[in-house]
């Protein structure tokens, strides 16, 4: 009996020592951002319902979000041996002035992917960012935020697909992206059709001292067989230099839109140029400023939006900031500072916000 129960004991020991060893091999983390700020903006528009007019004037809200989305996060990996490790990643994003989830209230729909890394790069599946949102936030002035930045120009450089197969590699100073989703935005994977809802991009980008240079492709069908032929197509090409206490972008964008909202939509071709600096005035504190121009190929309606932000440190994780923003907008044109405060179509609009942003 002594004998049974001391070699029970010893297995029982064995036992725990192994699942000991696996998890000192993997890690998960926890990780998120929370930004919060008084948002301003006039000739701000309101629907009011069917058949009713619009309300047009100042707003003043409170704002989630606006230079870096809020959101928490799991991330892990678990050591396979040989230079060989499992990865995956769940990011919520969330609204803080209410609670609620972002990305159409979807529970991890900042991304949400599981795959292998090793010596080659990773290749990952589930959720995730596209090529141009890996690559640009270090071509942007002001990073590619959710606002008062190139993402209000145009939304794709904050882009993300359903069902994505990636590569991602970083060798030196280089760094590769590769995509493909069978069903970009919680759709297509029609049978039959395999074009319909499928988005496929690319992108590469060097840096060497302070130089750095990217360039991205971004493609994605029309979601259903009626349009599926039909695709938004953008390139878009990024540069930065850092002087250490300075730092200059500058960035081009070009589209091609097939028509992919009917089968009786016209095409329409539109580029974006930008240009911007940086300057550390102390370690803590940094201005920076961004002009953004949108042209629309055969159309007079074409907006300008410059930006001024002042961002203050008190800590690795935690900053204050202030943007201010002016949009140009003529005939048609609505372009806002950000989707919180859309802007009467064909008025101009002054914008500022004022907040708080903690990383943890």
């Amino acid at each position: 009996m002594k004998k049974a129960l001391f070699a029970l004991a010893a297995a029982g020991a064995c036992t725990l020592s192994g699942v000991a060893s696996a998890q000192s091999a993997s890690n998960v983390t926890l990780y998120g951002i929370v930004d919060a700020g008084v948002e301003f903006g006039n000739h701000v528009t309101q629907s009011n319902g069917a058949g009713q007019p619009a309300t047009v004037g100042n707003s003043v809200r409170m704002s989630s979000g606006n230079l870096s989305g809020s959101r928490w996060g799991l991330r892990g990996a678990e050591d396979l041996g040989n230079g060989l490790k499992a990865i995956f990643t769940l990011e919520s994003g969330f609204d803080i002035d209410t609670g609620t989830s972002g990305q159409g209230s979807r529970l991890f729909g900042r991304q949400a992917f599981v795959g292998l890394q090793g010596t080659f790069g990773a290749v990952t599946l589930g959720r995730q960012q596209n090529s141009l949102y890996d690559l640009f936030g270090a071509y942007d002035p002001m990073a590619v935020g959710p606002k008062f930045s190139l993402n209000s120009v145009d939304s794709a450089f904050n882009g993300r697909a359903d069902n994505a197969l990636k590569y991602t590699g970083k060798f030196g100073g280089l760094t590769t992206t590769a995509f493909y989703s069978t069903g970009r935005d919680n759709n297509g994977e029609v049978p039959g059709d395999y074009k319909a809802g499928r988005n496929f991009g690319a992108g590469v980008a060097y840096a060497a001292g302070g130089f750095s240079v990217g360039t991205a492709y971004d493609q994605y069908q029309g979601a259903t067989t009626a349009v599926s032929d039909k695709a938004v197509k953008r390139w878009a090409l990024g540069t930065s230099y850092d002087f250490q206490v300075a730092k200059v972008f500058a960035g081009y964008r070009w589209m091609r839109d097939d028509g992919i909202a009917s089968a009786a939509t016209a095409a329409t071709r539109n580029n974006v140029y930008w240009v911007g600096g940086l300057y550390r005035v102390t370690p803590a504190l940094s201005l920076t400023g961004a002009a953004y121009y949108q042209d629309t190929n055969n159309s007079d309606n074409d907006p300008w939006m410059f930006v001024l932000s002042a961002d203050y440190a008190f800590s690795k994780r935690t900053d204050a900031y202030l943007n201010i923003g002016y949009t140009k907008n003529k005939g048609n044109a609505a372009l806002s500072m950000s989707s919180s405060i859309p802007v009467q179509a064909g008025s101009n609009q002054t914008g500022a916000v004022v907040g708080i942003r903690h990383r943890f």
